[in-house]
């Protein structure tokens, strides 16, 4: 049996050899991530992406690459929340473990005086003091005695090692955790940033396209963001018929607007309409504002609706003409027919009451699954 100094020395000896293992198997697994984080990223950049070919595709694409920036942002929010609960669990672990060491160490104290007395004592240490004479009866107690300490002293060092042995296992998910973070961080970066210059890219070029169109983007130094579909989460904050001109992208018609998402699936519709008709779709009314909306509505009692209610006034509606106005036409039953596919419903109330075969509107829940 190893005398209770030399069990101490081999019990330190082991413990500081298994926290340098743990640092280093940390330091590792930390490269690893930041590796495969470095292959994330290079994956990221070579998977094909099949480009948008009309209006319709671009503007659906660039609302789904932005809709995929908040998504990655609220993920990557959760994320750094459950991190963040994960190191308070291994805190208080620690702080547990703390306390558990103020106990040893109490239990520690009064042995390793017993211990230390008996080596530092010439007589305690002499083996001659077993062997008096007599019947041996103390020598034997002694004996007993110092067994005992040594026992309870190796007892204290087995403990001690299994408190070694659960920081160093706490410390290695604590570091685990921190470099799994890093990576999942890193990766949403990556597809933050890669979604983001795909969003501004497309709608350069949706913007581009619709300029080719005849649309004056930049009509009334609006700013070329008034034809961002991005952007209309913002435009619908206003109320109705208060629209800024900056949320108000031009129709290829000249004097009339809708909202982006709106006037993007109309000049889509309008390229369609034209090559059925050879002609541009008639607009005679689009965007209202509240002060059009009331003009409206006094001058055309019962077909106008109410004042801060209109679709018009959400930039969302428009008034056509050159046929369309008159129902079963060749115009109207065509729109009927195709407007759907580019987001344009005629409503059901427009059929009846009032009867207005000319009001068409953008519905956003169709164009969003075109």
């Amino acid at each position: 049996m190893p005398s209770p100094r030399s069990a101490s020395l081999i019990a330190v000896v082991m413990a500081m050899t298994s926290l340098a293992g743990g640092a280093a198997g940390s330091a590792a697994h930390a490269s690893s991530a930041a590796h495969a984080s470095g292959a994330v990223r290079q994956d990221a950049a070579v998977v094909a992406i099949k480009e948008p070919t009309n209006l319709t595709e671009l503007r659906r694409e660039a609302q789904k690459a932005f809709q995929g920036i908040e998504d990655a942002n609220r993920t990557l929010k959760a994320r750094q929340k459950q991190f963040d609960a994960l190191e308070k669990r291994v805190a208080a672990k620690l702080t547990q473990l703390q306390a558990a060491d103020q106990e040893l160490a109490k239990v520690r104290q009064p042995l390793s005086e017993i211990v230390e007395y008996i080596y530092q004592d010439p007589a305690a240490n002499s083996m001659g003091s077993f062997f008096p004479g007599g019947d041996g009866t103390p020598a034997l107690r002694t004996l007993s005695d110092v067994n005992h300490i040594v026992a309870e002293q190796n007892n204290v060092v087995s403990d001690a090692n299994k408190l070694l042995q659960q920081r160093e296992q706490l410390a290695t998910e604590a570091q685990e955790l921190r470099a799994e973070n890093l990576l999942q961080e890193a990766q949403l970066d990556a597809e933050i940033d890669a979604l983001r210059k795909r969003s501004n890219t497309l709608v350069k070029s949706l913007t581009r396209a619709l300029v080719k169109l005849g649309v004056k983007v930049n009509a009334d130094n609006r700013g070329t963001g008034a034809c961002d579909p991005t952007r209309v989460d913002l435009a619908a904050q206003y109320p109705n018929g208060l629209l800024p001109r900056a949320y108000l992208c031009p129709l290829p018609q000249k004097g009339e607007e809708l909202r982006a998402d709106a006037a993007i699936a109309f000049a889509d519709l309008n390229v369609a309409y034209q090559k059925r008709f050879g002609a541009p779709i008639c607009v005679s009314d689009s965007y209202r504002s509240l002060s059009e909306q009331q003009a409206v509505y006094y001058s055309r009692p019962g077909l106008a609706a109410t004042p801060g209610k209109s679709n018009h006034g959400l930039g969302m509606a428009v008034d056509l003409c050159g046929g369309v106005q008159i129902f079963r036409s060749a115009q109207f039953n065509w729109l009927e027919a195709n407007s759907k596919r580019y987001g344009f419903i005629h409503p059901d109330w427009s059929y009846r009451s009032p009867f207005e075969p000319w009001h068409w509107e953008y519905d956003p829940k169709v164009g969003s699954l075109l």
